[in-house]
């Protein structure tokens, strides 16, 4: 053979081992063959497992990636991370089982049909199962489980991601967004903060972070309380004595710990709302729920756990099957409990919560990382009222004022795009956007990933 064609087949293949990644045997030994109950024709590949975020206390966390249909150019697509709040509450039960993952569950519990809408025919989905103790996630170190809070869950996921990465090479250098809802409101801006600084130190793996977006999220606790109440008031669930009591009783720029006099107020506010379901005012709750406790507990005392309507019911029997836990890989260690969607003892052990995230909504704008906020308009725990408020102490000038936007001639919410952020809400939907208006959100999500205007 002539030695320049030698030389241009070494260069190529050079160039070919530097750009492609073969699957590792971790990977390959992740990979989901059969899902049970799962409908014909599954196009996609799917991958779960654990990964290990410190050997000292044996903590691992739990994964599911769904990927894009390889019609869909899945090896183009970005990587976005999902997370969930509570805190305690699963992203597999939630994010991948009721709002954007392929699959729902029926009511039997044991089979699946494909979500129209999702959002992994726009981008590969990652779920995960944070902190140690949520969903599969264990830790050898039973301690953990009473001590979780925002700093080592931020610490964890951080860790997660690096190890993952080393684990699916493939998307080292893929575009990658991380997005969640509720609590996640503190997760997600903290974990952008810990990438996007490790990402500027001389020897930390970098990781390709374009942005984040949060839906109906916890973000500062003096405008949550503060819209939140408001939002109770102008949509006729509380009567204007509570209101009054509430906006005295309850004022959390002082203390972070609701005194007896709130406690009392809040408790009087529930009673006045009566047998709704306060994560989607204006939907019948499932009837025989156990379910819209207001535990009054902790930072949050009207927050009652996740939104919780019949199919929450269906992930607690799929999740809990032998051969859909083994399927999954997961549950390796015989974790002496079952799945749950949320887990009380983390929940409520919760140690370290800061007042505002909005600091770091500050850091991250001035980064020039894109960011978006939503906002389900039918959500009475973290109201659009709080959330308009928390973005309006951001003080940021605005790009494009208050509009519509519409889906096929029909509005479908409003927006407003400041400098460094863009805000959109969306009309109907309660606390999980996904679940209430699936086709609107997969709108705003296809928005966001393309950082386009939502349609006017």
């Amino acid at each position: 053979m002539d030695r320049s064609l030698l030389s241009i087949l070494s260069l190529l293949s050079l160039f070919l081992c530097s750009c492609i990644s073969f699957p590792s045997e971790d990977q390959e030994r992740d990979k989901i063959t059969y899902l049970p109950g799962q409908p014909k024709n599954v196009e996609f590949n799917q991958y779960s497992g654990y990964v290990t975020v410190n050997q000292q206390s044996g903590r691992a966390l739990f994964y599911w990636l769904i990927e894009s249909p390889a019609s869909r150019g899945a090896e183009s697509r970005p990587l976005v991370l999902w997370l969930n709040g509570g805190p305690g509450c699963s992203s597999v039960a939630y994010g991948a089982a009721e709002e954007i993952g392929p699959f729902r569950i029926k009511p039997d519990g044991q089979t699946l049909y494909f979500n129209p809408y999702a959002w992994n025919k726009l981008a590969n989905l990652l779920f995960l199962e944070s902190p140690v103790g949520v969903g599969f996630s264990y830790t050898n170190t039973t301690s953990d489980l009473y001590t979780m809070g925002d700093q080592t869950t931020a610490a964890d996921s951080y860790a997660f991601l690096v190890n993952w990465f080393e684990r699916f090479p493939q998307y080292k250098h893929r575009e990658f967004y991380i997005v969640g809802e509720s609590y996640a409101g503190h997760y997600v801006p903290q974990l952008s903060q810990i990438v996007y600084a490790k990402n500027k130190g001389i020897q930390n793996p970098v990781i390709n972070f374009k942005g984040f977006m949060v839906g109906n999220a916890v973000t500062d606790d003096y405008h949550d309380y503060f819209g939140t109440f408001e939002y109770w008031w102008t949509h006729g669930l509380i009567s204007d004595s509570t209101y009054k009591t509430l906006r005295v009783a309850c004022n959390f720029e002082s203390s972070m710990h609701p005194s007896a006099e709130c406690i009392k107020a809040l408790y009087l506010a529930e009673v006045e709302q009566g047998h709704i379901d306060p994560y989607s005012i204006f939907t019948q709750p499932c009837n025989d729920s156990a379910l819209l406790r207001h535990n009054l507990r902790g930072h949050y005392p009207w927050m009652s756990r996740a939104y919780d309507p019949c199919t929450e019911r269906y992930s607690n029997v799929y999740f809990n099957l032998p051969e859909v836990q083994k399927a999954l890989h997961a549950n390796v260690t015989g974790i002496p409990y079952p799945w749950k969607t949320c887990s009380d003892i983390v929940g409520n052990n919760w140690e370290d919560s800061p007042l505002s995230m909005l600091p770091i909504y500050k850091e991250l704008i001035a980064a020039g990382l894109k960011i978006w906020v939503y906002s389900g308009d039918t959500d009475a725990v973290v109201p659009v009222t709080a959330t308009r408020y928390s973005i309006d102490a951001l003080k940021l000038p605005t790009i494009t004022n208050w509009y519509p936007w519409y889906d096929n001639g029909r509005v479908g919410g409003w927006s407003q795009i400041y400098k460094g952020l863009t805000f959109v809400t969306v009309t109907g939907a309660g606390h999980e956007v996904p679940l209430h208006r699936p086709r609107q959100a997969f709108i705003l999500f296809g928005s966001f990933l393309e950082n386009k205007p939502m349609p006017s």
